[in-house]
């Protein structure tokens, strides 16, 4: 019996592992689904009825933990740091890791995008309807980081304005003495609940993420992703460049680690941010295996996580360099060398503050392609193909976050190397 009992433990399924089977039998099902002749029950009522609100449900259930999470978890790892020289240091080195895999993201789509001459031949089909929303000018940009109201930017999710309230917070409750003492212990046990509460909502996820591939693949035709495959194999190209290559090298020449216990350990959140197509949704269980399986510090996991999935955004960059050159090729319109200049700063400043939401990267491409003085209805060109592009570049966005924590954690000496290497995971 006890025998019996040890080998139903050993043979239980991983969330990573429920997850894939999720992901596979989604695909699987959604594909078949496609090939079967046109039902209006099934498309009606299975597809975009029942497995639709199973999936949008999911994505509610993730969404609804996302503000307490960053405002929590901000708000404890601001504590923990001080409001001193070890905060502005941190924070140098996180933005400054941010901004830099940002440039050479973009630049890597570029050079790729450029070498296979993406879009070159193709004349211009009919393009999907696509509206620009009113862009914000650069003063007004700056001005709404600040919050007005920091209850009312909480009602409606402005993740920039709540980090900026999080962390004005943190520092008030690191240098107010005793009673900063006792609300900081506070924090930490609301996030102890929290964290509880990530976890009843994570048993959910493969149900939910076989619902979203389900819809998704049923709604996506093959006959468009074979008009776009120079396209798609571009993207995901660089996203794999970015995501085992740059990542591994700065892993292993800035924090002189093994990439391979990174990947491993990343696997789970890597499959759910595939699932998801949404790095905010991915911030709860990216917190919990950053600290608990990669030995990350928890004052910079905590700092740097949500502060990764707002301004970080590696994947969405490169996508906007591929579909810009894509665009221009499709227009025969020939970009200087200034304007790829342009392109680089543009899709920067573009990551800072995109929701990690699913094909936001779509929208903030309005403002790469108006910069670069290329037709915002080429957009139209590539929208049919965007959501399943949305899965692969949101495992880039999340990844670099987490490579960001390893590598400022083991430079302020508080990486546990043993967790890291373990086989084990928490």
């Amino acid at each position: 019996m006890l025998f019996l009992k040890r080998f139903r433990r050993k043979k239980k399924l991983s969330l990573a592992s429920k997850i894939l089977i999720g992901m596979l039998l989604g695909l699987l099902i959604g594909f078949l689904i496609k090939k079967l002749p046109s039902s209006i029950f099934i498309d009606k009522y299975i597809i975009n009825g029942a497995l639709d609100i199973i999936g949008k449900m999911f994505i509610r259930l993730l969404v609804m933990l996302v503000v307490p999470v960053v405002f929590v978890s901000l708000v404890c790892g601001t504590c923990s740091l001080g409001g001193g020289k070890k905060l502005g240091r941190l924070g140098i080195k996180v933005i400054g890791l941010f901004i830099a895999t940002t440039i050479a993201a973009i630049s890597i789509a570029l050079f790729f995008a450029n070498v296979f001459r993406v879009g070159a031949g193709k004349t211009i089909p009919h393009l999907a309807k696509f509206t620009v929303e009113h862009q914000l000018s650069i003063k007004q940009t700056i001005l709404t980081l600040i919050p007005n109201n920091p209850v009312a930017a909480m009602a409606h999710g402005n993740l920039l304005q709540i980090i900026i309230f999080a962390i004005l917070v943190g520092i008030a409750i690191s240098i107010s003495g005793r009673a900063g003492k006792h609300i900081a212990e506070i924090f930490n046990q609301f996030n102890v609940v929290l964290m509880k509460l990530i976890d009843i909502v994570m048993w959910t996820a493969p149900y939910g993420v076989f619902c979203l591939i389900v819809v998704a693949f049923a709604n996506l035709g093959m006959d468009l992703i074979k008009d776009l495959s120079v396209y798609i194999m571009v993207v995901i190209a660089v996203l794999a460049v970015q995501l085992f290559g740059i990542y591994s090298l700065l892993l292993l020449f800035l924090a002189k680690l093994n990439p391979l216990p990174f990947f491993r350990k990343m696997y789970s959140v890597m499959l759910f941010a595939f699932g998801t197509s949404s790095s905010n949704a991915t911030i709860p269980l990216n917190l919990e295996v950053t600290e608990n399986n990669l030995g990350v510090d928890p004052s910079t996991t905590s700092f740097t996580i949500p502060l990764g999935a707002t301004i970080n955004m590696d994947g969405t960059a490169m996508m906007q360099g591929v579909a810009a050159v894509f665009i221009a090729h499709v227009y025969h319109i020939s970009l200087s060398f200034m304007t790829y200049i342009g392109i680089v700063a543009t899709a920067t400043l573009a990551s800072i503050g995109t929701a990690g939401v699913p094909s936001i990267g779509i929208i903030t491409l309005a403002m790469v392609l108006r910069q670069a003085g290329l037709p915002i209805s080429g957009i139209g060109l590539i929208i049919g193909v965007d959501r399943i592009l949305d899965m692969a570049r949101t495992v880039v966005n999340i990844s670099g976050d987490a490579v960001t924590a390893c590598i400022v954690s083991k430079s302020e000496k508080q990486l546990n190397q043993k967790t890291y290497n373990s086989i084990t995971q928490n």
